[in-house]
């Protein structure tokens, strides 16, 4: 704890080791926000929609360092080369060397873009996390995994780069739609089936009042989200085992992304109606009890979410972009599917026709 008002977090990777900050109008903390700027010259990366919002108060808390700002499009489907490219044409135009620091001020999509390009510039410089929205901050901000889309498949390109920081300023989320805010309850509710039970039971009677934004409980839901996922991450900084169970509804879920073309569906609705299909043939398998299944669908129901891919996505398409899923190893499709409630294990031992028939009980 810092103060009465800010949480922190650890997030444990021995020297490449950060702390999260928790709390309410951090992006006016400016020695929060100045505390892992190692040296003068920094640059914001962020969209024009937050650019509005948020940009001018942290350039005013950056007074008198070398600050410079770039304002990238807004949404999912700018999240390619191209956009890539105009961060690092703005660092080179600005002469930006190996101490320059990033500072991705945005959601997800700015947060991976800003990652990766401190991953490649000059073969990694420093960057911190400012996430705006709410999946962003419980989910995507923290690990360090960035990187960009490609039109076969979701983040199929990218790196493994921790930031200096995570600075999540609670406040933010009083400016997004009630359809952003579900989108990040989807990565909330995951944590839960993954390996806390208590947790999702704790959502289950919470949930109106996260809807609605209660700050105790909007709090204490990013704190434990980023609690396990910090976990995780110490223990698997580069997903050669546990880590890819945060990937659990994901494989489902990013083939809905690429086919209906990124940014038309959020990536937590995407998630959520991949963690109800993965649901689904953890019961065929017989490794989940229906009873709870449903349970799932009902939690990710309360949250406003949908429980099923668009109405004309077939089982080809399904099997088509899931092939290309980056937890396919020597050929063989693996998921994240559930034993139970805060029971998950990552397998490629499944029958593909139980396969084949959750996906035709969704595309039917």
């Amino acid at each position: 704890m810092i103060n009465q008002t800010v949480q922190q977090l650890d997030v444990a990777l021995s020297e490449r080791s950060y702390p999260i900050y928790i709390g309410t109008n951090l992006l006016d903390n400016q020695i929060i926000l100045q505390r892992h700027i190692k040296n003068q010259q920094v640059l914001v990366v962020t969209d024009s929609q937050i650019a509005k919002l948020y940009l001018n108060q942290i350039m005013a808390a950056f007074d008198g360092y070398q600050i410079a700002s770039l304002i990238l499009p807004e949404g999912e489907q700018h999240k390619t080369w191209a956009t890539l490219s105009l961060i690092f044409d703005r660092l080179m135009a600005l002469r930006h060397n190996r101490d320059t620091t990033l500072l991705a001020l945005g959601g997800g999509v700015i947060g991976d873009l800003t990652g990766f390009a401190a991953a490649i510039y000059q073969r990694g410089v420093d960057f911190i996390q400012l996430p705006t929205t709410f999946l962003s901050q419980v989910d995507s901000s923290v690990g360090g995994k960035t990187g960009i889309n490609h039109p076969l498949g979701k983040n199929m390109i990218g790196a493994f780069h921790q930031p200096q920081s995570v600075i999540i300023d609670t406040h933010t989320l009083s400016t997004l739609s009630a359809r952003e805010l579900s989108a990040g309850l989807a990565e909330v509710i995951k944590y839960g089936l993954i390996g806390d039970m208590e947790f999702f039971t704790w959502l289950e009677h919470n949930m109106p009042g996260l809807r609605q934004l209660q700050p105790e409980l909007i709090c204490r839901a990013i704190r434990l989200s980023c609690a396990n996922k910090a976990k995780i991450v110490a223990q698997d900084e580069r997903e050669q085992s546990c880590r890819a169970l945060l990937n659990l509804g994901h494989t489902f879920g990013h083939a809905i992304e690429a086919r209906q073309g990124y940014g038309q569906w959020l990536h937590g609705e995407a998630v959520a109606v991949g963690i109800v299909m993965a649901a689904d043939l953890s019961v065929r398998l017989g490794w989940l009890e229906a009873v709870l299944a449903r349970r799932i669908e009902k939690l990710i129901a309360a949250a406003g979410l949908p429980l099923s891919p668009p109405t004309d996505m077939s089982v080809a398409e399904f099997m088509h972009y899931m092939a290309t899923d980056k937890k396919v190893l020597q050929g063989r499709l693996r998921l994240v599917l559930l034993n139970g409630l805060g029971k998950a294990h990552v397998t490629a031992d499944f029958d593909i026709r139980l396969l084949e028939m959750t996906l035709e009980r969704f595309c039917s």
